[in-house]
């Protein structure tokens, strides 16, 4: 399991011309940095983290295809 790495994230959020909340950007963050594409993968890289954790139980997230949802409606 990949774990997000925060520190790269604060880099990737200093450099970004992208806007959003801090979820958004994280998204973008693993699309780029780790290659993600799947959204499967996506959410179980976000369930196994802590601060991820929050941020699915705020949009009320709870599994891949809700986040496949949040996806289709946020970035078409």
């Amino acid at each position: 399991m990949i774990e997000i790495d925060y520190n790269e994230f604060k880099m990737f959020k200093r450099y970004t011309e992208k806007e959003g909340d801090n979820f958004e950007l994280l998204l973008e963050f693993l699309k780029s940095y780790y290659n993600m594409v799947s959204t499967t993968e996506l959410y179980e890289t976000l369930k196994h983290d802590d601060i991820a954790q929050m941020m699915l139980k705020k949009r009320d997230i709870n599994s891949s295809a809700d986040l496949e949802n949040i996806l289709f409606q946020n970035f078409l």
